[in-house]
């Protein structure tokens, strides 16, 4: 058996930790939303369930096995809403439990009256009556996509806020969350994660003033405001549905169901995009090899008859080469191995240091 040498890591000096972020983009253009698969009301990647409450969209036909889950949809309002008052909304109790969902999750509760909290246009969540959003939609990204954050400043959503006819004609209107930045300085931190707000771009490098949504970075959702689509006459097209005529917005949130709403807005999504953040932490060992030690190989065919085999000079320094690194524990037990890409030549009179990087 080779003999094993082994050399003590200072915790202090020879070991450190580093955090990366790496971001990919990802785009989401409108007909694989709505278009691609079929009609909004029909599209095959988009899967409605029984209980009525929310549709899932995929980037292939849900039904084959190569899709994959892209977003839940689903709306909602708060029991404050001025359409939840209305008579015979339809699948009322469902449209204020969703938003009270949402926003518990997101938000939480108020200190003083322990109630779930009513989504704001603002960083400040103070419950002004001016800035609250009781009329939302959810857009709730895949981990897949979203990995473990939306990157800030990253988000940029494109809708038409045209009649349902014609949507996208010179009525594409672009949300972003430019105000956000790495330094949090335009987000607030909540339950839920860090927030922004997604104002319309002006298409001249400013934007603003007004806040049609949030972003939540951590959790990976997007909530749009409906008075976004306020002034779109005709918001949906009842021939998706039972036949003829149209519905503007505030009769779409209370005659129509979750499941139309969802198709309303799938069909004025024209592009998606962010950057994902997938974190990598990891631990950098710094493996220092000093002149005098490790001159030798523990291969057993290094020698012969007391004979270095690889050197034909008996005057001629050893020769080693390092080829793995284990690291051990203070048992001496084995806990992983690094294998350098090339032999690395070792001699008397060279000092090595080797970098080995746990990802995790």
């Amino acid at each position: 058996m080779p003999v094993k040498n082994y050399e003590s890591l200072n915790t202090t000096t020879d070991v450190t930790t580093t955090r990366t972020l790496l971001h990919e983009a990802i785009p989401l253009t409108g007909t694989i939303v709505s278009g691609t698969y079929g009609s909004p009301s029909t599209a095959t990647n988009v899967k409605d369930y029984t209980h009525g409450m929310f549709q899932s969209v995929y980037d292939y036909p849900y039904l084959s096995s190569s899709a994959n889950h892209i977003f839940d949809v689903t709306m909602g309002f708060d029991e404050s809403s001025s359409m939840s008052g209305s008579l015979n909304v339809v699948q009322q109790s469902k449209k204020i439990n969703l938003y009270n969902q949402f926003s518990q999750v997101l938000l939480g509760y108020t200190g003083s009256t322990n109630q779930v909290r009513v989504f704001e246009n603002d960083l400040v969540l103070d419950a002004s009556a001016a800035n609250l959003m009781k009329d939302s939609y959810f857009l709730s990204f895949s981990r897949l996509l979203v990995k473990d954050q939306i990157k800030k400043g990253s988000v940029s959503i494109k809708v038409g806020n045209g009649d349902w006819d014609a949507p996208f004609v010179n009525n594409i209107w672009t949300l972003t969350d430019a105000s956000a930045s790495s330094t949090n300085a335009g987000t607030q931190d909540t339950i839920g994660g860090q927030y922004g707000l997604l104002y319309n771009d002006n298409g001249d490098g400013t934007y603003g003033p007004s806040v049609f949504g949030l972003v939540f970075y951590q959790a990976g959702t997007v909530v749009l405001t409906g008075s976004l689509f306020s002034g779109s006459g005709q918001f949906y097209s009842k021939s998706h549905g039972d036949g003829g005529g149209y519905y503007g917005l505030s009769g779409s949130f209370v005659s129509q169901s979750i499941s139309g709403n969802c198709d309303a807005l799938r069909h004025r999504l024209y592009n998606i995009s962010f950057n994902n953040t997938t974190e990598i932490n990891s631990t950098i060992y710094f493996c220092r090899v000093p002149h005098n030690k490790y001159n030798f190989s523990a291969n057993p065919t290094y020698t012969s008859g007391s004979k270095i085999q690889v050197k034909n000079i008996a005057t001629d320094e050893p020769i080693s080469y390092i080829t793995t690194i284990g690291l051990y524990s203070s048992n001496n037990e084995l806990l992983a191995v690094a294998k350098l890409s090339e032999p690395l030549k070792k001699t008397i009179t060279n000092d090595i240091t080797m970098r080995v990087r746990l990802d995790y």
